[in-house]
């Protein structure tokens, strides 16, 4: 059997997409408690993500989400990683601003927690693309049209996505960001 190039990177892709959702997975939480959620797209639903990041970027005017689109659309595989919003009941806690996790709660608020281990699976999610010489770059804009195709629960505050590409240059590079103001 001859593997040409295309589907031995798709390939790469998919496997390096898989070890990264395990990474995230098993990445330490607060307390051992578990809301780190992951899903892969590829295919029809990536190209669904990225129009979403298109319509967000006309209804908010934001160029960077149709930016990032065009990063979406030139990735094999998007590894999105979200936390439910769930505080993990700590007494005497407070790190996120409220007295306890009741007040926290009840303001809406997002637990402290939950964002921190979101911050290290995305970490540990990153460092097997680099493991793997894979390009990757973390994007809100793919979390936030994430968010819009219904991919999680309304507990949920906060996503990411990691778009992953194999081209002899990232196309996460010189990607335009001096004529976008943040």
């Amino acid at each position: 059997m001859i593997q040409n190039r295309e589907s031995a990177a798709r390939e790469a892709a998919m496997n390096t997409a898989k070890k990264m959702v395990a990474a995230a997975l098993t990445a330490p939480k607060g307390c051992g408690l578990d809301n780190v959620e992951a899903a892969i797209l590829t295919g029809d639903d990536k190209d669904i993500l990225a129009g979403h990041m298109r319509s967000i970027a006309d209804e908010t005017g934001e160029d960077f989400y149709a930016r990032d689109a065009r990063n979406v659309d030139a990735s094999y595989a998007v590894v999105i990683l979200w936390a439910k919003n769930e505080p993990i009941l700590l007494t005497n806690c407070a790190l996120c601003g409220f007295p306890d996790c009741a007040a926290n709660r009840a303001a809406g608020a997002v637990c402290a927690f939950n964002i921190t281990d979101l911050g290290i699976a995305v970490g540990s999610a990153v460092s097997v693309a680099a493991d793997n010489r894979i390009d990757n770059r973390v994007l809100f804009s793919a979390g936030k049209g994430a968010a819009r195709m219904g991919l999680f629960s309304d507990d949920v505050r906060v996503c990411y996505g990691i778009p992953l590409s194999i081209s002899s240059k990232s196309v996460f590079f010189d990607r335009g960001d001096q004529d976008v103001a943040f």
